[in-house]
C-alpha cells in the first residue's frame, strides 16, 4: 500500500517513452507519491503493463488519461475492458453521450469517470480554429462541466483558473475536479496556456492536481515532487 504520509492530491503524470522510464522515476520517488497518470502516449511503451504493476505490486493509485470519444456502444465496451484493470480515474471526453455510455461500461467497479471539459492547452482562438461556439472559455467549460455532471460524470478536468467557477455548480457537489496545468512557482509552461500553482488550485477547489514536466524533467524529480507537496501541506 502506499506510504501513510503520501498526499495523493498530488498526481504525478508519467509522460515518459515508455513503461521502464516510468517503473524508474516510480523508484525515484518512492513513497513521496502515492498517485500516477498515465496517458496516451505511453500507450504504446507498455503503459497498461505499468498501470497493473503500479497498481496490484506497489500499491499505487493510477489515473488513465485516455480522453476517450467515440459512439456510445465503442466507448461502452472500451471502459468495461480498462475497469478489469482495477484501476481509479479514467478520463473521457465530456460529451454527455460519452459521459453516460462510460459510466455504464465502469458499472459494479471503483472506476471514476472523469469528463474532460476544454483542454488546459487551448485558447479561444485554437476553439475558433475547431468551429467551438463563441463565448469565454471560463463559461464554455463552466457548462460542459455541469452537463458532464447531469450525465453522470464522477469528476471533470479542468484548468486551474476555472476550479473555483466549477467547484460552485450546484452539480458539483460529491464531485472531484482534477486540474492539469499546474506549475510551482518559476517552472516553464511548455505547452500550457492556463496554469496556476498547486496551492492556488487546491485552494480554488481542485481535490487533486496533475504535475508532469516539473517532476520528471527535473535533475532531481524526487526534491521537485517535495516542493510541490510542501507547497500543498500549507493548503
Amino acid at each position: 500500500m502506499p506510504h501513510p504520509k503520501a498526499d495523493d492530491r498530488l498526481i504525478v503524470a508519467l509522460d515518459v517513452p515508455n513503461a521502464l522510464a516510468g517503473l524508474d522515476l516510480a523508484s525515484r520517488l518512492g513513497d513521496r507519491v502515492g498517485f500516477y497518470k498515465i496517458g496516451l502516449g505511453m500507450l504504446t511503451g507498455g503503459g497498461l503493463a505499468l498501470a497493473n504493476e503500479l497498481k496490484q505490486d506497489l500499491g499505487k493509485r493510477i489515473f488513465l488519461d485516455m480522453k476517450l470519444f467515440d459512439i456510445g456502444a465503442t466507448v461502452e465496451a472500451a471502459v468495461r475492458g480498462i475497469a478489469q484493470y482495477d484501476l481509479d480515474f479514467l478520463t473521457v471526453h465530456g460529451d454527455p453521450h460519452v459521459v453516460r455510455a462510460a459510466k455504464e461500461g465502469a458499472a459494479g467497479k471503483d472506476l471514476k469517470i472523469l469528463a474532460v471539459t476544454i483542454l488546459t492547452s487551448l485558447d479561444r482562438a485554437d476553439l475558433d480554429a475547431a468551429l467551438i461556439r463563441p463565448g469565454d472559455i471560463p463559461e464554455i467549460v463552466a457548462e460542459r462541466a455541469a452537463r458532464a455532471f447531469a450525465a453522470g460524470a464522477d469528476g471533470v478536468i479542468a484548468s486551474p483558473q476555472e476550479a473555483a467557477m466549477i467547484r460552485a455548480l450546484p452539480e458539483a457537489a460529491g464531485r472531484l475536479i482534477v486540474t492539469p496545468g499546474v506549475r510551482p512557482a518559476g517552472a516553464a509552461l511548455g505547452d500550457q496556456k492556463r496554469v496556476a500553482t498547486p496551492a492556488l488550485a487546491i485552494a480554488d477547489g481542485a481535490d487533486h492536481i496533475v504535475v508532469g514536466r516539473p517532476i520528471w524533467q527535473a535533475e532531481d524529480p524526487a526534491a521537485a515532487a517535495e516542493a510541490v507537496l510542501t507547497e500543498l501541506a500549507g493548503v
